[in-house]
């Protein structure tokens, strides 16, 4: 099926439109009155949970191998993990995840 200039200018056009549709319903729509305690609570999980789903494929299916599971990925998310977890550090976290996955590239 050949697709036309014309119709991908429509499909960016109605995702632009329906992307900012749904920020204004929470911005616009919803942006001076109080949310609810539990509404509240839901939304503060959501950076904790888009991350990881972000990230997971990287590790476990990366590109640069093919899709195929790396040791040294492998080891540095669960470094990266450990770190954060037993330091609370988001940045010594990073860099020792960044660290493993280097050390262990040059070294396997």
């Amino acid at each position: 099926m050949q697709v036309s200039d014309m119709m991908i200018w429509v499909v960016i056009l109605v995702l632009g439109i329906g992307t900012y549709l749904i920020r204004w319903s929470f911005l616009g729509a919803l942006g001076d009155r109080d949310m609810p305690g539990w509404f509240m609570r839901m939304l503060r999980y959501t950076p904790v949970a888009v991350l990881p789903a972000l990230v997971a494929p990287l590790v476990v299916w990366p590109a640069a191998t093919g899709g195929e599971p790396d040791p040294a990925r492998m080891a540095a998310a669960a470094v990266t993990v450990a770190v954060g977890v037993l330091t609370r550090n988001v940045t010594l976290a990073i860099l020792a995840g960044g660290v493993t996955l280097a050390g262990l590239l040059y070294m396997l």
